[in-house]
């Protein structure tokens, strides 16, 4: 039985590190893809993981596996496409550590995983299922992740969701935010940004938005992330705020991802594989822990090489 399996993109981060004497943009091929960053964060913290995904028969598809594999995820779920080239998400970033992304991935690997591709004794050998909005913006990979979601549900996995919105990817906005709340109904536990909180729930208020998020859809355990300032929590009535850590930030991507694969293997090292057996006082401890794994990614460059190991987290 696999602790966390993740499903969707993963992909290459052509992320900006430097700038050359000529004033010249230089990038960094990263392994990154927010699923598999996820896996890859609970898979560092002593959390055994999956990740199912398509990436191209090409170079960066080959370093992806590796890297997956690399770092203790079972990868045998991440198929090779013979038909298009790995996806590229090219990230920018601002002087704040910020980041801004272009992609190239219409018609890329990625959006091509079929659900005949996830087999069912995946999700039925699954505690946790992990996926993210980034999957549901083209076929068929929006289909296969739904109806991976909802199969791993009836097999009695439990639902863990990221809604990450990137604007370039969207036809427009009202597809965009009818796409992220569509899977809620059927979601566990919800990462969402402050971000991306106003899209969903309509309002950019954590308390209220999280309640909406908990009567309107039934999500149990809702986690606010909110850049450097921490993090927001919901577990149905209790509602708590954890603060960041201040570090120098070299790169804000991955943060997130981090941020949730350090919570759920908290969870998975108490014993803990479903909201209903967590309590507040357990909930903010987790926070407070992955805010602190979080901040150590920041504080690097890329985004899964910059994850941290449980012995880094843990000082």
């Amino acid at each position: 039985m696999i602790d966390i399996t993740a499903v969707g993109e993963t992909l290459i981060d052509l992320s900006q590190t430097d700038i050359s004497d000529a004033g010249i943009p230089v990038y960094t091929a990263f392994p990154g893809g927010a699923p598999a960053n996820v896996a890859v964060a609970a898979s560092k913290l002593g959390t055994s993981t999956a990740f199912i995904g398509k990436v191209g028969a090409d170079a960066f598809g080959a370093l992806l596996i590796d890297t997956v594999r690399r770092n203790g995820v079972d990868a045998d779920g991440m198929i090779v496409c013979d038909t298009a080239n790995t996806t590229l998400a090219v990230v920018s970033l601002h002087e704040n550590g910020e980041r801004s992304f272009s992609f190239y991935r219409r018609g890329f690997a990625d959006t091509l995983l079929t659900s005949d591709e996830i087999p069912d004794d995946r999700l039925r050998d699954t505690r946790i299922l992990h996926f993210g909005s980034v999957s549901l913006t083209d076929e068929p990979s929006r289909s296969a992740t739904l109806s991976a979601v909802r199969r791993a549900k009836a097999f009695g996995a439990v639902i863990s969701y990221d809604p990450n919105y990137r604007p370039t990817l969207w036809d427009n906005l009202d597809e965009a935010v009818a796409m992220m709340r569509a899977p809620l109904d059927d979601v566990d536990i919800l990462k969402i940004s402050d971000e991306e909180l106003p899209l969903i729930a309509g309002t950019d208020d954590p308390d209220a938005g999280t309640r909406i998020l908990y009567e309107q859809y039934g999500v149990k355990l809702v986690l606010l992330t909110m850049g450097a300032k921490g993090a927001f929590y919901r577990l149905g009535e209790h509602t708590g705020f954890c603060e960041g850590f201040a570090v120098k930030v070299a790169d804000t991507n991955g943060a997130g991802d981090t941020f949730l694969g350090a919570f759920l293997s908290g969870m998975i090292r108490r014993g803990i594989y479903t909201p209903d057996k967590l309590s507040d006082d357990t909930v903010r401890a987790l926070t407070v822990f992955a805010n602190r794994a979080a901040s150590i990614t920041t504080s690097r460059s890329g985004a899964i090489p910059a994850m941290p190991t449980l012995d880094e987290v843990s000082i």
